[in-house]
Parts: C-alpha cells; sequence; structure tokens
C-alpha cells in the first residue's frame, strides 16, 4: 500500500524495464539462430541453455571452458559510439583460449551489464558478438543483458563471454613439446584486446582525439584502435589436422614474454627472433608515445604476433600450408627458461 501523499514506485520508475528488456530478447533471438550448429538444442529464452556433443559427432569428449572480457578497449567503443566490433573481440578473447588446449568452440554465452538498456547499442554489440561466433564457427545459444541503475554512467556497459568447447580424450594441448621445437607465429589483426590503459594515455599525450586522422593508417584514430582482434579457430582447425602441432599461445596480456612459457614444460625456454616479422605500425607509433622500453613492450602488447604454434622441426612446413596465409617461422624451444629475444624490436 502506498504511503498518503507519495506515487507509488515502480521496477520501470526505478530504472529497471522489465518490458523492454523482454522486447530486446525477441529483437536478438533470429540474431542468435543465425549462428546455430550441429549440437544446439532449442533457442534463447528458456532458463538454460542445452547442447548435444553427441549430436556433435563426440565420442569420449572432454570439455573445455573458457571466460574473458574486452577491458578498457570498450570505453573507445563507447566514446565513438562504434560498438559493433568489441563483440567480436569478446568471442575473439574466449574462444582464442579455448583452442590453445586443442578444443573445437561449440557454443557461446555472453553477459551485458548497463545503467539503462539502450536497444540499438545493445543489438549492435550483440550482432558483433553473432559475428565473431561465425567466424568461430561456435553458437551464440544464451546470454544475460541487466539493467543496474547508478552502477554504471549514462551510455556506458561491460561486458563478458563464456566459451565452452570439447576434445576427444587423449588429445589435450600442449603434449610433447621438446628442445628444437619450431616457434610458427600468426599475424595479429592489430592491438587486440589488452594493453588499452597505455594506449589510452598514448592517444591522451599525443593530445588527439578518436575522431582525428590516425597517424599511421588511413581513417580516425578510433577506427584503427578498434580493430577487432583476430579469431583463429580455423586456422587451428586446419592444422589439428596434421597432427603435428604440440602446442598453442594466445598471445594476450604479457605478450610473448608472459604467454609462450605457460605451454612449455620445466626446464625449456624459447628463443624469439624480432627479425621475423614485420611491426605493424601501430604499434611503434605506440611505443614512440609512451617511451615503452623493447621489454616492456613485448610484456604488454602481442607487438604483431596474436598466436604461436609449436610444432617439430620436420612438421613446420606441413602445418604452416595447413593453416594458411601468412605465417612467420618466429624462433625455437630451447633449454631455459622463460623467452630470450634476438634481434632488435
Amino acid at each position: 500500500m502506498a504511503s498518503a501523499g507519495k506515487t507509488p514506485l515502480t521496477y520501470a520508475g526505478a530504472g529497471v524495464d522489465i518490458d523492454a528488456g523482454n522486447a530486446f530478447v525477441e529483437r536478438i533471438k533470429p540474431v542468435a539462430a543465425a549462428t546455430a550448429r550441429t549440437g544446439v538444442m532449442g533457442g534463447i529464452g528458456g532458463f538454460g541453455a542445452l547442447f548435444d556433443l553427441k549430436a556433435a559427432g563426440f565420442k569420449d569428449p572432454v570439455l573445455v571452458a573458457a571466460t574473458d572480457g574486452v577491458g578498457t578497449k570498450l570505453m573507445i567503443a563507447i566514446e565513438t559510439g562504434r560498438v559493433h566490433t568489441v563483440g567480436i573481440d569478446l568471442v575473439a578473447m574466449c574462444v582464442n583460449d579455448l583452442i590453445c588446449q586443442g578444443a573445437v568452440p561449440l557454443f557461446f554465452l555472453d553477459y551485458l551489464a548497463t545503467g539503462r538498456l539502450d536497444p540499438a547499442q545493445a543489438t549492435a554489440v550483440i550482432e558483433g558478438i553473432a559475428e565473431g561466433c561465425r567466424r568461430a564457427d561456435c553458437a551464440l545459444i544464451g546470454g544475460e543483458t541487466a539493467e543496474m541503475p547508478g552502477m554504471y554512467a549514462a551510455g556506458a556497459f561491460d561486458l563478458a563471454g563464456f566459451a565452452v568447447g570439447a576434445l576427444e580424450r587423449g588429445t589435450r594441448l600442449p603434449a610433447g613439446v621438446c628442445e628444437g621445437d619450431v616457434l610458427l607465429g600468426l599475424p595479429s589483426s592489430g592491438i587486440h584486446s589488452n594493453g588499452y590503459a597505455l594506449v589510452r594515455e598514448g592517444v591522451k599525450r599525443a593530445g588527439l582525439g578518436w575522431d582525428d586522422p590516425a597517424p599511421f593508417t588511413d581513417g580516425t584514430l578510433g577506427t584503427a584502435m578498434l580493430e577487432p582482434t583476430r579469431l583463429y579457430t580455423r586456422d587451428v582447425r586446419a592444422a589439428l589436422g596434421t597432427g603435428g602441432l604440440r602446442a598453442l599461445a594466445h598471445i594476450t596480456g604479457g605478450g610473448l614474454t608472459g604467454n609462450l612459457p605457460r605451454v612449455l614444460p620445466d626446464g625449456l625456454g624459447a628463443e624469439v627472433d624480432l627479425g621475423r616479422w614485420e611491426r605493424l605500425p601501430v604499434f611503434a607509433w605506440l611505443i614512440g608515445q609512451t617511451g615503452l622500453t623493447a621489454a616492456e613492450a613485448l610484456g604488454t602488447f602481442n607487438c604483431g604476433i596474436g598466436m604461436v604454434a609449436i610444432v617439430p622441426a620436420a612438421e613446420a612446413g606441413a602445418v604452416a600450408a595447413a593453416i594458411g596465409g601468412t605465417v612467420h617461422r618466429i624462433g625455437t624451444v630451447i633449454r631455459g627458461h622463460g623467452v630470450t629475444y634476438r634481434g632488435v624490436l
């Protein structure tokens, strides 16, 4: 019962519009349905999402799960109004981790939190997520959109993603990495989704805005900095078929320095030749603006290599051919610890 003289409160009046949320779910159902793959059971809208591993062709599967976000790259997307690409980033950051176990991505769920739901903005994000799922050959089978008035500034939102894949028992990576194995580097598409605190500081020092021309490429600075993370799923699946892969390392936060050791056995390190690939102009510009040392840059950014495959020397050619496109032979596995660099960044 309302107090005398006071207007009765409603949930919508407090900032959460259930009807708008339900309408948004209906709006994105066909977007999610377009990502369906063999094994999906039902669609978005239930209390849980179902997936049939047997229908997907697995005999003795082991599930692999990964979760991640996009970080402060979201701030650039929000400030420029270009939010579609961060949906692709969200999927890529999750499935690129998942495939390092040798798993095939099966399905994806998202979490979008905001102060007040903007249907157009949220739809653009979900469309980006669906695009990422299509590129990764996995299904968008569920998610959650949360309105939390007072938690986020006007127009702001946050994202989290959850990917699940599977592999047949006994095929998990890394496995059998040896001294003398070759490091094959797959190029990145740009900064991907790590190190954006430094990116934003570099842009601030340069006195530039996101709508200003990019000093290192065509188009605006905002567009260049929002280049989405490359998805390596199809490249890796082709390489898995050769039987020559021993390990995969997704080069995210921590760069080559921090991520290569994660897939190397005790007693083994990596020697990387910095002269084996061409640095993307964005990294040269960032290093110039921030004054980063080579060690700091290699421990922060991917510096042009977004995924590393470790293979026996005799299999390097076959694996590179299966991956297709540009593949750089960037170094070898050596006795030691951590990553040793040769050449100049």
